[in-house]
């Protein structure tokens, strides 16, 4: 009976600390996407990619299987609204039906995260929220965010086609979400689309779309980016044919100046310290001979790398937060070593909420002044997502994923044409609260007990994770080269298992894994909290 006490107290303690509580100074602008063009990359992919750093987005990915459908059916929409606070239950989102618009005859594979991000035919979708003017707002559309990135991966197959639907289907149905950046990804290009509402109470969308030129790499990191446009240049931009006169009549543009978007449509983006910091050292991770000044308000729309850019490269700029700069929040809070050295504190904490910031007189947040990581403890999943035209879309559409703090977890690699995922990958930890059943939770428990004592734990966890993630990128290479075999032998099917299965053996495994880490760094440091 004292056995059982004490497992259930400390159950409850580690619900309690693993709990993510959510933070008013980060709630409502999140996610980093990066991109890069497929003469930018190693092996000639297309890469987008986006971390969901939310408080309330569901845990969990999902298969979204191709479908037929009959004449007259309807696609229902959704409108994602904050839950009612409920004691016991997490902070989430809830989706409120808004009304319906017809349904494609067919519709694609996708794999079904927060915010869709990748289909069966290697058209893939990142995702960063600007915001924008708050007089754009509109609740009169059927639109929103998550359902367009869905509407684009049901009926899409290449980025060109997904703008231009997109386009349609906002002057006809209505956007009602506010500013949004999504970067899309085919296996020959990559695009930024940056959408604002009409106006309140009106129907329809303003919005422009630039092209990252092939050896470039781009950012968006919560700020509008699209400023000077050239329509004429249609293998460059896009745009609705409302992109003039809305700024002209709200008096946000005089028609003579030289017209820029995003100080048309969001200009105190370009101000905020917590997004353009992150541009900038996007770039200076990829690009640092440009020596770009991390103060500048604004940085090109994109950069050539200096090298081209591997998976494993993009997978350590989202672990980032800044370290070796002098915008590591950790940097004041020092202790002297051994030899009287001072040295940043091992309890010093990247990843501090915003009454730790306030104690430790650290500036973050979303602010002029706020500094924010790259890589941040609220985030909810990552993906990286690679489109290779050199290959069949079966093989060639790969998303890698990791759960939550990017910095404290392990990218999986997970094919976007499997069959079926570990079901605990299925289940959303939102729903669940505290439970093994849900993968999150296990690296979400990791990330918030190694914040603790940073200095020490990341160690302990960077010595399992590098390793295993080295693995992962390189077996994934011998494993295509067998469903390539297969495809070209017309065995589609044993080619697709033979993803699935090695997709569901790395998931295992880096659940596996958190859980033992998570409970090594909980005992083997005990003496030191």
């Amino acid at each position: 009976m004292k056995y059982l006490v004490t497992l259930s107290l400390t159950l409850c303690l580690l619900t309690a600390f693993a709990q993510p509580q959510v933070d008013p100074i980060t709630e409502g602008m999140e996610c980093t996407s990066i991109t890069i063009g497929k003469r930018a990359s190693a092996d000639g992919s297309v890469m987008t990619s986006h971390t969901d750093d939310s408080h309330r987005s569901r845990t969990n990915m999902l298969v979204e299987t191709a479908k037929d459908h009959q004449p007259g059916e309807t696609q229902m929409l959704y409108k994602r609204l904050w839950a009612k606070n409920e004691p016991g239950k997490m902070a989430r989102y809830e989706d409120v039906p808004v009304g319906t618009i017809p349904q494609a005859a067919h519709t694609y594979q996708f794999l079904n995260t927060a915010y869709p991000c990748v289909n069966e035919k290697q058209l893939a979708i990142g995702e960063s929220t600007f915001g924008g003017r708050a007089e754009l707002k509109s609740d009169s559309g059927l639109i929103d965010c998550q359902r367009l990135c869905m509407l684009m991966l049901q009926r899409c197959t290449t980025a060109r086609q997904a703008i231009q639907m997109a386009g349609e289907l906002l002057k006809k149905y209505g956007w009602i979400d506010a500013g949004e950046c999504l970067t899309i990804a085919d296996k020959n290009e990559v695009w930024h689309l940056e959408i604002v509402g009409p106006g309140k109470d009106k129907v329809g969308a303003v919005w422009v779309a630039q092209r990252v030129p092939d050896d470039h790499v781009a950012v968006n990191a919560n700020a509008s980016t699209i400023r000077e446009i050239n329509l004429k240049d249609k293998d460059y931009f896009m745009a609705s044919d409302n992109i003039y006169s809305v700024a002209k009549e709200n008096g946000w543009w005089d028609g003579k100046s030289t017209f820029q978007f995003a100080y048309a449509y969001a200009p105190s983006t370009r101000t905020m310290i917590a997004c353009r910091r992150r541009e900038w050292r996007v770039f200076d991770l990829l690009a640092p001979s440009l020596h770009l000044d991390p103060n500048s308000e604004n940085y090109p729309f994109s950069v050539k790398p200096d090298t081209l850019v591997t998976i494993e490269k993009l997978m350590s700029v989202f672990k980032d937060y800044y370290e070796g700069t002098p915008y590591d929040m950790r940097k004041t809070l020092t202790v002297a070593n051994k030899e009287g050295k001072q040295v940043i504190s091992p309890l010093a904490n990247p990843f501090m909420k915003s009454d730790e910031m306030k104690l430790f007189k650290i500036n973050g947040g979303w602010d002029e002044r706020g500094e924010r990581n790259i890589a941040v403890h609220f985030t909810v999943y990552g993906t990286i997502i690679q489109c290779r035209a050199n290959m069949p879309d079966e093989v060639g559409a790969l998303c890698w994923f990791a759960l939550d703090n990017v910095a404290s977890s392990i990218y999986v690699p997970i094919y976007a044409n499997v069959t079926d995922l570990p079901s605990t990958y299925k289940t959303d930890g939102r729903e669940t609260g505290f439970s093994k059943d849900a993968a999150w939770w296990g690296f979400n428990r990791l990330g918030t007990i190694a914040a603790k004592r940073w200095g020490d734990m990341h160690i302990v966890i960077d010595n399992v994770w590098n390793p295993l993630e080295k693995e992962f990128i390189e077996k994934h290479y011998d494993v295509e080269k067998q469903a390539l075999q297969l495809m070209k032998e017309g065995n589609r099917d044993a080619a697709v298992k033979t993803l699935t299965d090695f997709s569901n053996a790395c998931g295992n495994e880096a659940v596996e894994q958190a859980w033992k880490l998570g409970d090594h760094i909980w005992t083997v440091f005990d003496g030191l909290w």
